[in-house]
């Protein structure tokens, strides 16, 4: 019994009573961002001499400003500005303490003035980098620059120095821009501009006139001062400035004039006198001008000067412009050419007259027959023939009124094109190709022009005639004279200008079966001379046959070498020439159903061969006789909404594939993959979605092999194989999803979404493989850390794309975060272990278009058995040109991968300048390889690829906001994170070399 009571009095005792108390809610902090304004402060108080104060300002210019913070830096700002003011007066003060008599300051007193006094002009640099840092934070979004309108008045009223008075004026007149719903405040802001009209310096009287231009409206009356003077509106003021002294605010007038809205024609019409100015920017900014009042009012009738007739306003413009194009400034001169090819609603006879160096008949004035009576009957008496020429016509009496365009405007394209200046020339070009475009007469017209200017002296001249001429070919139609000029170029050394005249001669009508036949030689001379421009050249004579059949049609024979009674030698299919030859008569023969009786037997079976191995440039035909119906079983392919629909019905039924168990589902997912890439080769239209498609259903291919219930199952030592089968498909899993994103365009953030959710499961699988494999707790501890660090990166770039993966792995992921945040490792990858084989195949929604990157090496085709020989040691050239098709910015991301025998590999990165835009979403990469290697014994091949770029920190910038004045940088992913590599986009061509040793 008294073990049992002492049992129980030590139990009581020994309780551990736990009593709760609630805790109170941990204080939220606020991190707080230092205020830029008290910064400023301390800054410029830090500042000894203005010089100082500069550089804090420099400094503080470079830097972003919250919205919150604006106000308060503006007047920070002001009061450094007051400050600098008053030191300036003090200062002023002084230097007249220093003499007897203020009105009598010399150089020789101003010498006995203070330091402090001489700094006044450092204080200027400081007064005018505030002004323009007040202009600068009245643009920041959100901030209403109304609250400081006082103030920059203020400082505008008081200031004296000329330059600082300019760049008030430029932040007034953004402040202006700011308010545009404040009427109150532009009309201050006018006011003021008005006031400082009459400053002496040509800076201040520049940006009033710039601000009454952007800011003044018609129907607001002002005065030019405050000393009683006649209320007038804006257009008159800033036309009173037409007549400046200074140049440049006779420019800035003009330019004020063109940018304003509204233009009173008796104000505008004073600007014309300004295109004899005596300086070039002057006359530069009356053609804008001038060429404003044409656009504004093309149908109003004015009045030819010494003289009663009328014209329309747009014909007066561009005469007079014309006249421009043979100012004595090239500038003026390139400026007036591009403005004619804008001006398209000027009349027929004035646009065909700037062709012509001597005035046309449609542009004299013509007397009526009642005027010509009355001069008859005045005169008193017929000619009687005693008088030599007393009958011959007094037209050229005075002939300025009786021309409705100035003499010096004529042949003003006749002038351009003759220009000795090339940007002339090339402006001219470009006006003629605009004017041309909307009026077939005078494309016509002009064509033989434009052909002249194919023997220009300058390389880009002739290129920019031959574009200019492509763009016109639907208007004309080229006789054999202007043929035979245009062949002419096909002997330039330019590359370029070679393959823009066989795009030219694509589109371009000619008269007649001779044309045909000489641009035929020509284009096989071009072949002959220069054999890189081979499949332009084929090219070329693929559009030129089938534009001209019924003209291809009589040379039939000639060009097969043919005979009605006599069999010909077969000739050789590797011949260029022939094939040439080949594909102007078969895609002439698809318009032309009796071209195929004139074909031999040969040319039956080359017809076969060629459409097999060159489909791109032979059409398919049905060729009967002699037993062979040619009909190309692509003709009957289905269409594209077909194969549309079955590329929607493949997806649909891989949806279904989570009912199905795994053998099943995998030979499922095999046959699809292998039916869309077979679409893909048959329609070309659905190939980039297709092998999307494939892709795709590749990795969940993949990924599925991995998870399969043998591997996770069985002890890590005995399926050591199966392991390094699942890391394999994990990585291949990876460098797909790079493919994916980066190789296919016009993708959404959807189809971006899923990419990563497919690129997340194989790291996921990757870090379980990792764990099971390897031994030590810290690189697991490091990997998990940045698999969480993935997850909250997907959650961040795609948060609006989540309600679209409800029950997938990464909406899992979300819902156990916390979880996973502070379990263990060894947890978290069962965790993931088990997330990842319970979940399903997310579907795959295609956008509207998917175009794949691809790569084609023209050069070098790698047919050749002959070695590229040289000596080693030194380097060789190889010639590479491809075409490039759905690639943004080849100039960053394509390059050219050199694989040599021995394994080693070159990755050259081309120049831009070596890419070319001969199409939308088409590139022409011609460029050079410089190889090198040690001796070889015998002759090897190397293998030629092109590769694509990529990186990852790509879809991170396309998907983060654009960083402003109050943005940051530290919830973006660093570059140190951001994963780089290559994908091959192209078939490796293989090359013969031969390094040779030395001679010694």
């Amino acid at each position: 019994m008294a073990a049992h009571l002492k049992k129980r009095v030590y139990e009581e005792f020994s309780r551990v009573v736990q009593i709760t108390h609630e805790e109170a809610p941990a204080k939220k902090l606020r991190l707080s961002k230092p205020s830029k304004s008290a910064a400023l402060h301390i800054d410029l108080c830090k500042a000894t001499n203005s010089t100082d104060a500069l550089q804090y300002l420099l400094h503080f210019a470079r830097k972003p400003v919250e919205v919150e913070s604006v106000e308060g830096v503006v007047r920070i700002l002001l009061e450094h500005y007051y400050k600098v003011m008053n030191s300036v007066w003090v200062a002023t003060v002084l230097c007249c303490a220093h003499t007897q008599d203020a009105s009598k300051l010399s150089c020789t007193d101003v010498t006995h003035v203070d330091a402090d006094v001489l700094s006044q002009e450092t204080d200027n640099s400081v007064r005018l980098k505030i002004a323009s840092l007040l202009g600068l934070l009245s643009k920041t979004q959100g901030f209403s620059p109304d609250c400081i309108v006082d103030d920059a008045i203020n400082t505008l009223n008081n200031e004296k120095s000329h330059q600082v008075l300019a760049q008030l004026l430029d932040t007034l007149l953004v402040i202006g821009t700011q308010l545009p719903e404040s009427p109150t405040v532009r009309l201050r802001l006018i006011q003021m501009a008005c006031k400082h009209l009459s400053d002496t310096y040509f800076g201040v009287r520049n940006k009033c006139l710039k601000l009454l231009g952007c800011l003044g409206t018609v129907d607001a009356p002002l005065t030019k001062d405050n000393e009683g003077a006649d209320v007038r509106d804006v257009q008159t003021i800033i036309s009173d400035y037409f007549g400046d002294q200074d140049p440049r605010v006779r420019t800035a007038a003009l330019k004020a004039m063109v940018g304003h809205r509204h233009h009173l024609m008796y104000v505008c019409l004073q600007a014309c006198r300004l295109l004899t100015d005596d300086y070039e920017q002057v006359r530069s900014a009356a053609v804008q001008m001038v060429w404003v009042l044409s656009q504004l009012y093309p149908e109003s009738i004015v009045p030819i000067p010494s003289s009663n007739e009328e014209i329309r306003l747009v014909d007066d413009a561009f005469g007079k412009i014309s006249h421009m194009v043979s100012d004595g400034s090239w500038m003026v001169r390139v400026q007036a050419a591009k403005t004619l090819g804008s001006m398209l609603q000027v009349s027929p006879h004035f646009l065909e007259q700037t062709l012509d160096k001597k005035l046309m008949s449609d542009l004299r004035r013509k007397r009526t027959a009642h005027e010509r009576a009355k001069e008859l009957f005045t005169s008193g008496e017929f000619s009687s023939g005693r008088k030599w020429a007393d009958d011959a016509p007094k037209e050229k009496l005075d002939r300025n009124t009786v021309y409705l365009i100035a003499s010096g405007a004529c042949g003003a394209f006749v002038h351009g094109l003759e220009d000795e200046m090339f940007e002339v020339r090339i402006a001219a070009v470009d006006a003629l190709s605009k004017l041309a475009r909307s009026s077939p007469s005078f494309a016509e017209k002009c064509l033989d022009f434009l052909v002249d200017m194919f023997n220009d002296e300058i390389e880009e001249v002739r290129l920019q005639s031959i574009h200019v001429l492509r763009e016109i070919s639907t208007h004309i139609t080229l006789r054999e004279d202007q043929l035979d000029t245009v062949l002419a170029v096909l002997e330039d050394s330019s590359r370029d200008i070679r393959e823009a005249l066989h795009e030219l001669i694509c589109y371009t009508n000619v008269s007649t079966k001779e044309c045909v036949q000489l641009a035929l030689l020509e284009l096989l001379k071009n072949l002959n001379k220069y054999p890189t421009d081979r499949n332009s050249v084929w090219k070329c004579l693929k559009f030129l046959g089938s534009r001209h059949p019924t003209l291809v049609l009589p040379l039939v024979p000639e060009l097969l070498s043919t005979h009605p009674y006599f069999d010909t030698p077969e000739p050789d299919m590797d011949d260029p020439a022939y094939i040439a030859v080949l594909v102007l008569v078969f895609n002439a023969a698809k318009s032309c159903p009796t071209m195929p009786a004139l074909f031999s037997d040969h040319t039956f079976r080359h017809y076969a061969y060629l459409r097999d191995s060159l489909s791109h440039l032979v059409p398919p035909l049905r060729l009967p006789g002699n037993g062979l119906d040619l009909v190309d079983s692509r003709c009957s392919s289905g269409s594209v909404e077909s194969a549309q629909l079955f590329l929607q019905q493949s997806l649909n039924r891989v949806s279904t594939i989570q009912n199905l168990e795994a053998p099943g589902a995998q030979e499922l997912l095999n046959f699809t993959i292998r039916d869309l890439q077979r679409l893909g080769e048959l329609q070309m239209e659905l190939a980039g979605a297709a092998d999307f498609c494939a892709t795709y259903l590749r990795c969940q291919l993949l990924l599925m092999k991995a998870l399969q219930e043998k591997l996770w199952n069985m002890a890590v030592p005995l399926c050591l194989k199966q392991n390094v089968t699942a890391t394999a498909a994990a990585q291949q899993i990876l460098e797909e999803t790079y493919k994916l994103e980066f190789l296919y365009g016009g993708l959404e953030s959807r189809q971006v979404a899923t990419i990563h959710h497919v690129r997340l499961q194989a790291k996921a699988l990757q870090l379980v493989l990792t764990a099971r494999t390897r031994q030590g707790l810290d690189p697991l501890i490091s990997s998990c850390e940045k698999f969480l660090q993935d997850i909250e990166s997907f959650q961040r770039l795609f948060l609006a794309e989540l309600p679209h993966l409800q029950d997938s792995f990464v909406d899992t992921l979300l819902e156990l975060m916390p979880r996973l945040s502070s379990c263990k490792p060894v947890e978290m990858v069962k965790i993931l272990q088990t997330t990842l084989r319970q979940s399903g195949l997310l579907q795959l929604r295609l956008p509207e278009q998917i175009h794949r990157a691809t790569a084609t090496i023209i050069e070098p085709t790698g047919e050749s058995d002959n070695p590229l020989r040289f000596t080693t040691g030194l380097v060789v050239a190889l010639d590479i040109d491809a075409t490039l098709e759905h690639v943004q910015d080849p100039q960053n991301t394509v390059k050219v991968q050199v694989l040599y025998p021995d394994g080693q590999s070159h990755v050259i990165h081309p120049k831009p300048g070596d890419f070319r835009k001969p199409a939308p979403d088409r590139h022409r990469l011609i460029t050079q390889v410089y190889l090198s290697h040690t001796a070889w014994t015998e002759p090897s091949q190397i293998e030629v690829r092109l590769l694509l770029a990529y990186s990852s920190s790509s879809t991170t910038s396309l998907s983060a906001p654009k960083l402003g004045w109050s943005d940051s940088v530290d919830g973006l992913q660093s570059p140190e994170a951001a994963v780089e590599g290559t994908i091959p986009f192209s078939k490796p061509v293989k090359v013969y070399i031969m390094p040779k040793p030395a001679r010694r």
